[in-house]
This record gives structure tokens, C-alpha cells and sequence, in this order.
């Protein structure tokens, strides 16, 4: 699977994933942020899954149906964790992010909304 890290993530977030073997790219890194629907577009051209805080992608997808190779959302988390918990996702929920899922993490929950494309 490839990861693509939206702005909002910590950066020490991208080295965490690529220790586990992930190819990881964080929008951070760019010179300029592209802007979601860019980061969208890229996405799915690149067949990388999302990994964000914002509600936007997620919108972007459900409202528009802008398409996506899979979104995951972090919720609560400290930044210093944000690797963590996305190589948590990663690993339990690999089948339903290979489906393009949208899956949204909180400390208590996880949310997974399928697809099926």
C-alpha cells in the first residue's frame, strides 16, 4: 500500500510509516500544497491512500464523488502519534483500505464506510 500524508499530519509521522516498509509520501514536503481536490486527483493517480484530520476528503468523496483510493482520518490523537495509529489502521484494516474505504479513528471508535468500487 501507498500513503499519502495530507499537510495536517506530523511530519515525524512519514518516517514512522516507511520504518514499517509503507511508501509514504506527506504533502508537507511539497513546495506548495496543492489544495484537496489536487491532493484527491494525485491520489488516486498514484493509488495512494489519504491520511488526514480533516473532514474534507471525506466530504469531497460522500457529497461530490470525487473519487479516492481510500481515506483514513485520525481524530484526538496527539501528533507525536499520528505514524502510530495510521500504521494500526494500516495493518487491521488493510482489506477494507485495499476497497477504498473511508475509515475514521478516534481513541474509542473506528467508523468504516465501504464503498465497494
Amino acid at each position: 500500500m501507498k500513503i499519502l500524508l495530507d499537510s495536517c499530519i506530523w511530519s515525524g509521522a512519514k518516517k514512522t510509516i516507511e520504518a514499517s516498509g509503507y511508501d509514504c509520501k506527506w504533502i508537507g514536503d511539497f513546495l506548495k500544497d496543492p489544495g484537496d481536490e489536487a491532493i484527491m486527483h494525485l491520489a488516486v493517480h498514484e493509488e495512494r491512500i489519504i491520511v488526514t484530520l480533516d473532514k474534507d476528503f471525506g466530504e469531497l468523496a460522500v457529497f461530490k464523488g470525487t473519487a479516492h483510493a481510500g481515506i483514513v482520518r485520525l481524530v484526538d490523537f496527539s501528533a507525536t502519534r499520528h505514524g502510530e495509529i495510521t500504521l494500526f489502521v494500516l495493518k487491521n484494516y488493510a482489506d477494507d483500505l485495499l476497497k477504498k474505504s473511508i475509515i475514521t479513528i478516534d481513541p474509542i471508535k473506528v467508523r468504516i464506510r465501504s464503498w465497494g468500487y
